[in-house]
């Protein structure tokens, strides 16, 4: 037994997934900032909103918006949003509204693999 303290060898740890983050970006902040909190409306959500004659208007996008984020925070992924006139299916992981319906025909429903409510 001696009394030197021998050096470790150590491996470098190989990262996969990860992308490199570039200095050479002109993206703004704000910009990256805002694609993250902007809730994107699906086909299939645009369809059913059309069909349904149901509108939001700037003012209840950005309720909803602030809900949905803060919802998010606290770790809902998928969330039911109950406005004034409709429902919303709102997938928070991936901020998109999933589908939408005139709150008349939600209280006739079942939802299901939702794991949080928002009420406006």
């Amino acid at each position: 037994m001696t009394k030197y303290i021998h050096p470790l060898h150590q491996h470098a740890i190989q990262h996969t997934n990860v992308k490199p983050f570039s200095k050479q970006t002109n993206t703004k902040f704000s910009e990256v900032l805002k694609e993250y909190s902007t809730l994107v409306i699906s086909k299939h959500a645009k369809e059913r909103m059309a069909e349904r004659n149901i509108k939001i208007d700037a003012e209840k996008w950005r309720q909803i918006q602030e809900k949905v984020f803060e919802a998010k925070q606290k770790g809902v992924t998928d969330a039911l949003v109950v406005v004034d006139d409709a429902t919303l299916i709102v997938s928070a992981k991936n901020n998109t509204v999933v589908t939408a319906l005139h709150k008349a025909d939600a209280k006739e429903k079942i939802f299901t693999n939702i794991n949080g409510t928002i009420l406006l």
